[in-house]
Parts: C-alpha cells; sequence; structure tokens
C-alpha cells in the first residue's frame, strides 16, 4: 500500500471501492502520493514485542555476565519476570491470530523508532533494572508479603485477560479482508472507548506496584501516555462516524477522561 489517493478536500480514497461509489464524478481531481518503502502492521508488531522476549531472558538467567555477580532471584523478581514474558508472549500470539488492521502497512522507517520504545523502555532499560542485584533474593527492597506479591499478580492476570477479551471483541466486529468498522459492545466497552488500553494500564500498573522499580513506572507512564493519546483519536472517530454512539462512554479512564 505504498500508495495514497486523495480528493481535493485531502479525503483519502478507499483502494477496495470504485470512485463511482466513493461519489467521484468525471470532472473530479484525484492527487496521487507515493508513501515510500512501506511494511506490513502485522510485522511491525511482531518486530517490536520480539525485543523484550528476547532481551528479558538475557538479564535474567545471564546475571553474572552483566551485574559481574550471580543473582540469587527473589520471588518478586521471578513474578516480575514471567509477568512480562508472558505479557509480549501473548501480545506476539494476539498479533498472529487476533488482530485485524484497519491499515495494510506503515512507513519502513517508522519501525525503529516505534521498536526503541518496547527494545529499550520495556526491554533493556526494564531488565536491567529488575533483575538486578539490589532486588536479589534477602535484600530488604526485594521483600514482600504474600498478600503484597499474590495480589499483584491477581491484578495483573485480571488485566491482561481482561485485554484479551475487549480484543476478541474488536476482532469479531471486523469481517477477515475488510476494514468494516462499527460500534464495540459487551465487556469493557460499557463505559469506555478503549478498554484494551485501560486494562493494559492496569496490568503494567500491577507490574509497577510489585516492582517498585522506577523503571517499571517510566514505561507505564510513556506508554499509558502514548495509549491515551490513541484512545482520544479513536474516541473522537467514532462519536464523529457514528450518530448512535454511546455518549457515557469517556476515551481510555472510566468516567475521566
Amino acid at each position: 500500500e505504498r500508495q495514497r489517493l486523495t480528493t481535493e478536500d485531502k479525503k483519502a480514497l478507499d483502494a477496495n471501492k470504485t470512485l463511482s461509489e466513493q461519489g467521484l464524478e468525471d470532472d473530479c481531481t484525484i492527487y496521487f502520493k507515493d508513501l515510500g518503502p512501506q511494511i506490513g502492521w502485522r510485522t511491525v508488531f511482531l518486530i517490536e514485542y520480539a525485543g523484550p522476549v528476547l532481551i528479558h531472558p538475557i538479564f535474567y538467567y545471564l546475571s553474572k555476565a552483566i551485574y559481574g555477580t550471580q543473582v540469587a532471584h527473589s520471588p518478586m523478581q521471578t513474578a516480575c519476570y514471567y509477568m512480562v514474558m508472558a505479557h509480549f508472549i501473548k501480545r506476539e500470539l494476539e498479533t498472529v491470530f487476533v488482530h485485524r488492521f484497519s491499515h495494510g502497512t506503515m512507513p519502513f522507517r517508522n519501525v525503529f523508532k516505534n521498536s526503541a520504545h518496547y527494545w529499550l523502555l520495556s526491554g533493556a532499560n526494564l531488565a536491567f533494572w529488575l533483575y538486578g542485584p539490589w532486588f536479589a533474593k534477602g535484600k530488604a527492597a526485594s521483600v514482600r508479603n504474600d498478600v503484597w506479591l499474590y495480589g499483584s499478580v491477581a491484578v495483573w492476570a485480571w488485566a491482561e485477560i481482561s485485554n484479551f477479551f475487549t480484543h476478541m471483541t474488536l476482532r469479531n466486529l471486523r469481517p477477515p479482508g475488510t476494514r468494516v468498522r462499527a460500534i464495540p459492545y459487551g465487556y469493557g466497552f460499557d463505559l469506555v472507548s478503549c478498554p484494551n488500553y485501560f486494562f493494559e494500564f492496569i496490568a503494567w500498573s500491577a507490574v509497577c506496584f510489585l516492582s517498585t522499580s522506577w523503571s517499571a513506572f517510566l514505561f507505564n507512564v510513556v506508554a499509558t501516555g502514548q495509549m491515551y493519546v490513541w484512545a482520544v483519536k479513536k474516541h473522537k472517530n467514532y462519536r464523529k462516524e457514528f450518530k448512535e454512539y454511546p455518549r457515557n462512554r469517556t476515551a481510555m479512564f472510566p468516567f475521566i477522561a
């Protein structure tokens, strides 16, 4: 999808429809733009999420080479490791088997910028500070009581499962091979337009609460800020496209914004 056609009012044309189906007549003007080298969104997502999946095991299992000492991981570190790994493996599987993309491609140059967020912030930076000797077994900073540990894991698991259900709802709205848009209803969508982002925020907040690592908080703040920007954009598009769109919904955070 390297080419983009637009009308004089800068409205993008649907490549799957004829010009007449889009209300264009013989004397209309169409603008052509070469978007440059493109890469599929599915491939982009797979590359992005592969970063943490590859990086975290290196820091977790090769601690002597990285920190200069063999780290005896605390229960907190072990729990966080499996939470992070499960999250990104889930994302990879959803990319392959669940997501149906409204846009087929993006500029190839953007893959490096997009991947930096995951490979650096939730990859190297998070892993380095999360699995270091300062949080090792026996260190005061790593001590967590059972309520703290298992409560955090339980909230994280609920949020991840909820996130998956909202992704399935979005998938079922769009028939294969189409770009059909419809109003999503059901679990999570009663109060917000993008509950998948809200549940991801909750999942990462559980990691933050359990680890107390500044690197986890940094990633969560940056990721949540970006998701909120996307949520507001999608929320506005829903309200603009569908006159019957529920007015009680907020973009991402129930009753707030």
